[in-house]
């Protein structure tokens, strides 16, 4: 069953975040079998507590052991490094 990781990011650095991070975590989670489906910006919250401005990503995953071979493997840990103090980030794990 497809699982999907729905991302939000409020982005205070951009030039690094989108230049280094975003291509090397790109890079990572196709090789892993992720596919991305959404990469949007500028989000207007409908309801809830967040606020608006977010980018928003979607990536698709065969399954859950995909996503979190992706998500706790040593090559994303690094990478995930990359985006420190660039950006306020919440992912969610979700099953199809």
């Amino acid at each position: 069953m497809p699982a999907w990781f729905v991302i939000t990011a409020h982005v205070h650095d951009r030039e690094p975040f989108v230049n280094v991070y975003s291509p090397a975590a790109a890079k990572l989670a196709g090789e892993m079998g992720g596919k991305y489906i959404v990469r949007g910006r500028g989000g207007q919250v409908m309801e809830g507590n967040d606020k608006d401005g977010a980018g928003a990503v979607v990536i698709e995953w065969p399954d859950r052991e995909s996503a979190l071979r992706f998500w706790n493997s040593p090559e994303y840990a690094e990478i995930k490094k990359l985006r420190d103090d660039l950006a306020d980030v919440t992912v969610t794990l979700v099953d199809g």
